[in-house]
């Protein structure tokens, strides 16, 4: 290699170097490009001690070094039988102070233990392990307790009994921060071992940690408690964890009651169904009617979920009346969360029961004054038609879906139309026409621009959901009418709704129908019109511009349009049809 090739490499070795945090951080990300200008052997020798003793100060640079390391750095090392020497500077980075660094040092560490070797593994991961493990400050033993999944399964089983007593000892840490990250990471341990490793060492681990003094390690162990589970047969789950369960359920922080409602699914599916219907239906009434909205509105949230797991009869005897209770909450955030997810037992009770029990609750929750549940329940309208069926959804909810579509606050209104296409769908288009067309029009002469400009919005989406046909003969007829109202917003409005729908139509379409409207107002006196005529015309010509034909119009027609109005007195009208005569001839 001669000096012109190393000479990059010294630029980048000195910017490692430099002071200026910005030039660390660039020569960071291309430090792969440096190693593959080095070789892997002197990559080995030189860089690698030079990253190991050149601690940065700086949390960004330390950041980046711990993430290229992981990033397959060991193919420029010689492969996989180097990636050891990656380990030093990411032991380094694994106690360092900052979280995210810390974190992401672990994540790197982890990726290579992938790639190593049992051997490797035993000489170099280990002892690094027991290091961190080991480590006077806890932010070593903090990094520690995240890299024993990832290398127990390639240990020998001397290495594996001292790998457990390791991990047991860092759960039993004076330092609250040590036992969090032992709560956090013990879920992904547990696959890793056998059963009676799992009831031997993990178990016990699990039970001391659920019982410490900090909420904050307490709840990192529900998802513990689920991976446990899933190592043990129901009979053991039953004997070894229900009273963990039930301790979890009725914890006195709200924190932990949320995760353990908030993951209340998998822990039901984890658990096996004899406690299903023996423990947990109790416990998922107590969630429901917790003091905490949080609590509640998690649980809410679990809803159709767990209900798939009971008989019916369970789920209007149990569930019914405490969804009723939720559907009248004080907090509007529990009343939201109901309303996303309330349709879901629909399928599960079926259209009777749902007639009877859920459709009073769907109109109580669309007249609901917190414009999130009214929206909640609109989405989610699918799943409920499915089961009842359009007449019934119809009669029942649509007066209520049209009530909100003339709110008074604006807000609503445009939250209900954009929800309009998600409507149209499930409703089809007979039913929508009848029902909803003349609604989706009246929109366009709100008061509001906002809403006439989703008005606009919208009609581009019902012609993508109902066709170019339906908008001919139903839409665009509407429109067209407009751009001869004497109001000018009355005008405008049928410029914005042309040039919103002109993708989603024909060039036959447009030449036949709205092609002569939008040419009629180039003369318009306004010139906020003329120049957003001119805009619609640049959009009318490319959709034209897709078939022969149309290619033809656009020349004969909108060209000579354009033209006219580059020549007009108002200089916007000039800059917008001169900006639409340079797109079309491009």
């Amino acid at each position: 290699m001669d000096n012109e090739e190393l000479y990059p490499i010294a630029i980048l070795i000195d910017e490692l170097k430099s002071e200026d945090v910005n030039l660390r951080l660039n020569a960071i990300h291309r430090i792969s490009t440096i190693a593959l200008a080095l070789g892997p052997q002197r990559a080995r020798e030189e860089l690698i001690p030079f990253l190991q003793d050149s601690l940065d100060d700086e949390d960004e640079v330390l950041l980046a070094l711990a993430e290229e390391l992981g990033k397959g750095m060991e193919e420029y090392l010689g492969g996989p039988p180097y990636a050891h020497l990656l380990l030093g500077p990411l032991e380094n980075l694994a106690a360092v102070e900052e979280t995210v660094v810390r974190d992401k040092a672990t994540e790197s560490i982890n990726k290579i233990a992938a790639v190593i070797s049992p051997a490797q593994i035993e000489e170099f991961y280990v002892p690094l392990l027991k290091r961190l493990s080991t480590g006077e400050w806890f932010t070593s033993r903090t990094s520690a307790a995240a890299l024993y999944a990832s290398v127990y399964p390639k240990a020998s089983p001397a290495t594996q009994d001292e790998l457990r007593k390791l991990y047991t000892a860092l759960s039993g840490d004076d330092t609250p921060m040590v036992r969090r990250a032992a709560a956090r990471h013990l879920a992904t341990f547990v696959p890793t071992l056998s059963k009676e490793q799992v009831l031997s060492d993990s178990l016990p681990i699990y039970r001391k940690l659920s019982t410490d003094d900090q909420d904050s390690v307490r709840l990192l162990t529900v998802d513990d408690l689920i991976a446990i589970a899933g190592k043990l047969t129901p009979a053991e789950v039953n004997d070894q964890l229900r009273s963990s369960l039930r301790s979890a359920v009725s914890d006195k922080s709200w924190r932990v009651r949320y995760m353990v409602a908030d993951h209340f699914v998998k822990l039901a599916e984890a658990v096996g169904q004899v406690l299903v219907n023996e423990e947990l239906v109790g416990s998922f009434v107590a969630l429901l009617k917790d003091n905490e909205a949080e609590v509640r509105s998690a649980a809410a949230g679990q809803l159709p979920g767990f209900a798939k797991l009971l008989e019916r009869d369970v789920i209007l005897a149990r569930l019914l009346p405490c969804v009723r209770d939720l559907a009248s909450d004080s907090s509007q955030h529990v009343r939201a969360a109901l309303g996303m997810h309330i349709s879901g037992l629909a399928p599960l009770l079926g259209r009777e029961a749902t007639i009877e029990n859920l459709l009073p609750l769907f109109l109580q929750l669309l007249k609901d004054d917190f414009p999130d549940v009214r929206l909640n329940i609109i989405s989610k309208l699918e799943t409920v038609n499915k089961v009842i069926g359009i007449d019934l959804l119809s009669q029942s909810l649509l007066p209520a879906i049209v009530e909100l579509a003339e709110d008074k606050q604006w807000r609503v209104r445009q939250a209900i139309i954009e929800y309009i296409p998600l409507l149209a769908k499930q409703l089809g288009v007979a039913f929508f026409d009848e029902q909803l067309g003349n609604l989706c029009m009246s929109w366009l002469g709100d008061n509001v621009y906002s809403i006439r400009e989703s008005a606009t919005v919208n009609l581009r989406k019902l012609t993508d959901v109902f066709g170019v046909d339906w908008a001919r003969q139903t839409i665009v007829p509407k429109v067209l009418q407009m751009g001869t109202h004497p109001n000018y917003l009355y005008r405008m409005t049928t410029i914005f709704a042309i040039t919103a729908l002109a993708p989603s139509l024909t060039p036959q379409v447009i030449e036949e129908n709205v092609l002569a409207t939008v040419l009629s107002l180039v003369q318009d006196p306004i010139p906020n019109i003329r120049f957003n005529v001119a805009k619609c015309l640049e959009v009318l010509a490319i959709t034209l511009a897709t078939s022969a034909d149309g290619k033809g119009v656009a020349k004969t027609r909108v060209v000579p349009a354009l033209q006219q109005l580059k020549s007009d007195a108002d200089p916007d009208v000039r800059f917008f049809s001169g900006k639409a005569l340079e797109k079309i001839s491009v």
